[in-house]
């Protein structure tokens, strides 16, 4: 799937609510075993700003989930939003094999280094975590602060289940009404949303099909590497966890069936003991798109105060 299709129409669409600035659109040539694909990712704020903060979204999702979020912060930061391979504007992998953390961090490795820095603060929603924590676990890692938004070092079986029962179905809508209307449904736990929020978040994870309808912008064969992991109980990935040394602020949707309570406050006493906050009335996972959602992370991000101040 080349990229040029899944540009067309996209590129110049503005946060509801938002106050109109435009994000930049690009890509990065990136290698996997069976050659080349393209990464896109839309750049926000000063491009000479040496301040990146990298923000990566969840499995189906998109680089554009963090648009209010990288308008909030693009006075502070260059915000770099990628759609990760198989996803929105990106080519897809050759091999579904490949769909996996060691692609993706080896993708963000590129990402950083065309971005032309040595340090960037992270942001990752669900699997934009995981890779995260993937590649803030290595020495010399890149990531000197990091956010991980309602993921953890466990991962619980019932939300795999959950997410197995629409990921990789591959639905057709005759309209994006009813693409939206499907989004509300398995994208509940995300919160409530006005009308708007509802048709950004719907817009940016789906793509006009030839036959004049849409489908999902995602390549289905995303879901077979999580599919072998149903039958293996419990994700744990403390080894991970445990490697981290930056300071870390940890969201947990309060509702959340991804992230326990009982694993968020281990992360407060482990590793790199991370910072939490919890967000009433939401599951997996908070998206970012108000006031109330945004204002710890950016305190955590942009403070010049202790670790553990960060979001007091």
């Amino acid at each position: 799937m080349g990229m040029l299709d899944r540009i067309t129409g996209w590129f110049g669409r503005t946060p509801a609510g938002g106050d109109g600035a435009q994000p930049r659109l690009l890509s990065v040539q990136c290698t996997n075993p069976k050659g080349l694909h393209r990464m896109a990712y839309v750049e926000w704020g000063d491009p000479r700003n040496p301040r990146v903060l990298v923000c990566v979204h969840g499995l189906t999702r998109s680089g554009r989930d963090f648009d209010f979020l990288a308008q909030r912060l693009s006075t502070h930061y260059r915000v770099v939003c990628p759609d990760v391979v198989g996803r929105g504007r990106s080519d897809w992998l050759p091999d579904a094999s490949g769909y996996g953390v060691p692609q993706y961090v080896g993708d963000m490795v590129t990402l950083i280094a065309r971005l032309g820095v040595e340090r960037v603060h992270w942001v990752g929603t669900s699997m934009g975590g995981l890779i995260g924590m993937a590649l803030a676990a290595l020495p010399d890692t890149p990531i000197e602060r990091m956010v991980l938004n309602d993921v953890g070092p466990v991962i619980t079986n019932a939300s795999l289940r959950r997410i197995a029962e629409y990921v990789g179905k591959a639905p057709k809508f005759s309209s994006l009404d009813e693409a939206e209307r499907y989004i509300r449904v398995v994208s509940a736990p995300f919160g409530t949303f006005t009308d708007a929020q509802w048709r950004h978040l719907t817009v940016h994870v789906t793509r006009a099909h030839a036959d004049g309808g849409f489908e999902m912008g995602y390549d289905p064969d995303i879901a077979k590497p999580m599919q072998a992991m149903l039958f293996l109980g419990d994700i744990e990935l403390w080894n991970l966890y445990d490697a981290i040394r930056c300071p870390t602020l940890c969201v947990r949707g309060a509702d959340s069936d991804l992230l326990t309570h009982d694993t968020l406050e281990q992360m407060a006493q482990r590793g790199p003991r991370a910072l939490t906050h919890e967000v009433a009335g939401v599951g997996h996972a908070p998206m970012f798109m108000d006031a109330a959602q945004t204002e710890p992370v950016e305190r955590f991000l942009t403070t010049t105060s202790t670790h553990e101040e960060a979001v007091r």
